[in-house]
């Protein structure tokens, strides 16, 4: 009995750090948003080449003053349905809600990094042109 007792206290401890350990290992106050776009047909590229030159320079620069924390950028591999179809996703892990939601969070990069904010502001209108659809979406991981 004894054994059994000092064995089910060893899995509860074991189990109570490994919970611990995942949970330090999140930053409890960061904040995921994955941004898709669904293109016109045929200028996908585009539209991720104007966003790899306007718009990730950016966010790589919010990412260096510590705002942002990480990005990814993907594409599908494979295609669907018109309806589920999404052309672009980018998933953006925030410091915390605070900076997800700062809506002046790159603009004091912006003159900084394009000294000709009117051709900017020309080439960014083109990269919306080709946009049917955008959403995003708030993500959470969850403890397997």
């Amino acid at each position: 009995m004894l054994i059994l007792r000092h064995l089910r206290s060893a899995v509860l401890l074991t189990a109570i750090s490994l919970i611990s350990l995942h949970a330090s290992a999140q930053s409890p106050q960061s904040f995921t948003i994955e941004s898709y776009y669904r293109v016109k047909w045929g200028y996908a590229e585009e539209f991720i080449q104007l966003w790899k030159t306007n718009h990730y320079p950016l966010l790589k620069k919010a990412q260096e003053k510590g705002d942002i924390i990480s990005i990814k950028a993907e594409t599908p591999r494979f295609h669907s349905g018109e309806e589920t179809r999404w052309d672009f996703r980018v998933t953006v892990v925030f410091k915390d809600v605070n900076k997800a939601f700062d809506e002046n969070l790159v603009a004091p990069y912006k003159k900084q990094l394009f000294p000709d904010l009117d051709a900017l502001n020309k080439s960014e209108q083109h990269r919306f042109e080709l946009l049917l659809a955008h959403w995003d979406v708030e993500t959470a991981q969850q403890p397997l």
